[in-house]
């Protein structure tokens, strides 16, 4: 008897597992502690609330500090890696405004998101949301592939549907609402089972020295906040 058809939203556990072996996690967990310390604490105020889309393994929420921290995803796997302390919220990003208090939110993080959306409706109804839930002056963090680097690898993911540049993404929020604050067409290598150095000095060298990031960088990094 045939399997009966199943969403690729209920499957995101196993797709995962698969992706990402228990000794990858660990790895990518110590690799996302230093980003966090050493790059992204920056645009986080320490009594803040800040929302990770897409969170995944919680990776930044885990890492980051902040007063308050949102984990939102589908993944049913995810409450189980939130650290404590992390909200876990299992939500479809397009309903965010829902299961987040509107204006409440310091700084949105969305990495490696986007490119999942089928299509670009979807991201400018994430976006909304995203506005919604954002305090004045409030910002988001979007770090994913960019489409005019990676080229043809990135449909090695067979959940990758909405490539971008970083052209199409400033377009996207600025269509959205949203200013962009600041914009890296180049900022971390294409996955973490890439050239990315996993010793933590040499990750924070790479993170300080933008030649690097030049030589290596395949995913893009923006920030923007909402216009007034």
């Amino acid at each position: 008897m045939a399997e009966p058809h199943r969403e690729l939203n209920d499957e995101l556990d196993r797709l995962y597992a698969v992706r990402f072996q228990e000794d990858e996690r660990a790895s990518k967990t110590r690799l996302w502690r230093v980003i966090c310390e050493t790059f992204f604490s920056r645009y986080v105020p320490q009594d803040g609330c800040v929302v990770d889309l897409g969170a995944g393994y919680c990776d930044f929420s885990n890492h980051i500090n902040a007063r308050r921290r949102i984990a939102v995803d589908l993944n049913p796997d995810t409450a189980r890696f939130a650290a404590p302390g992390v909200e876990v919220v299992r939500s479809p990003l397009e309903q965010l405004s829902e299961v987040v208090e509107p204006g409440t939110v310091d700084l949105a993080f969305a990495s490696n998101v986007f490119e999942h959306l089928p299509n670009p409706d979807a991201l400018l109804k994430v976006l909304a949301n995203v506005r919604t839930v954002l305090r004045p002056g409030g910002r988001i963090i979007i770090m994913q592939p960019n489409v005019r680097l990676v080229g043809g690898a990135f449909w090695d993911f067979f959940d990758h549907t909405l490539p971008l540049s970083e052209r199409g993404m400033t377009e996207a929020l600025e269509v959205a609402g949203f200013r962009v604050l600041e914009c890296r067409a180049r900022f971390l290598p294409y996955t973490t089972k890439s050239r990315l150095p996993q010793w933590a000095f040499l990750v924070k060298l790479y993170l300080g020295f933008r030649p690097f990031q030049f030589l290596l960088g395949k995913q893009m990094l923006l920030v923007a906040t909402p216009v007034d």
